[in-house]
């Protein structure tokens, strides 16, 4: 692969940079396991009234009628839907800050990754995290990773508070607050539809297809199954 020209590199985490089934399996089961303890230990929190409300829009009635209970219910039936909900996100990162404080909890990372990332810092490059997961969830992954605390690589971390992953706005806005154009950011991920949109928005994108991945059939995008496969140099060095 040619070397591509950026000022930033946005990387997706789940398929990207971390294995599917470390998100689906070990993230996602702990969720599940001490996610109706949360609810009724910290009932009243911004972040469980955040997922009562949005359980409670869903339904057309008032949060009030959601009991503790109910909640847990519906944020479980969600976390098996994989729903893209920021507020039901929000929670699972204080879940997940919990496991991993603890002790208790590591998070995958591919090995090719953390030293990519070093090489591309060292260039210059900027680098960011863009992921459906919320910014707590993203910083506690990276910094509890099997590779040691990788949080000091990136400058920023955004979430879908920024906009939805598979809409060109969301990526225009992160290039707006990288202070960069959008053509000088290179994005990562192993989803098509979202590359799509940061295409649309003017970056410059690259698939990731690690191991479950397919390539995408329209070919219009560039394809690397490891990072290290991924050459970067700095724009306008």
């Amino acid at each position: 692969m040619a070397a591509i020209p950026a000022r930033a590199v946005l990387v997706d985490i789940e398929g990207t940079t971390t294995d599917v089934r470390f998100v689906h399996e070990t993230l996602f089961s702990v969720a599940r396991r001490d996610l109706a303890a949360h609810v009724s230990a910290h009932a009243g929190s911004p972040e469980v009234e955040a997922a009562r409300a949005a359980v409670a829009r869903e339904r057309g009635v008032s949060a009030a009628a959601v009991s503790d209970g109910e909640l847990a219910a519906a944020l479980l039936s969600w976390i098996d839907e994989d729903r893209k909900e920021t507020s039901l996100k929000a929670l699972q990162g204080k879940i997940w800050r919990g496991a991993y404080e603890s002790g208790g909890l590591r998070s995958h990372v591919y090995p090719d990754v953390e030293p990519a990332l070093r090489r591309w810092r060292d260039l210059g490059v900027t680098l960011a995290v863009f992921s459906s997961g919320s910014v707590e969830a993203q910083v506690l992954l990276f910094r509890h990773s099997t590779a040691g605390d990788l949080t000091g690589l990136f400058t920023r971390f955004f979430d879908t508070t920024t906009g939805p992953k598979r809409e060109a706005v969301a990526y225009e806005r992160i290039a707006e607050a990288l202070g960069v154009r959008p053509g000088e950011v290179l994005f990562l991920s192993d989803v098509a539809a979202e590359l799509d949109a940061a295409v649309k928005a003017g970056m410059r994108t690259v698939q990731i297809v690690r191991p479950g991945t397919a390539p995408d059939a329209r070919g219009r995008h560039a394809v690397a199954e490891r990072f290290d496969e991924v050459a970067v140099e700095l724009a306008g060095a």
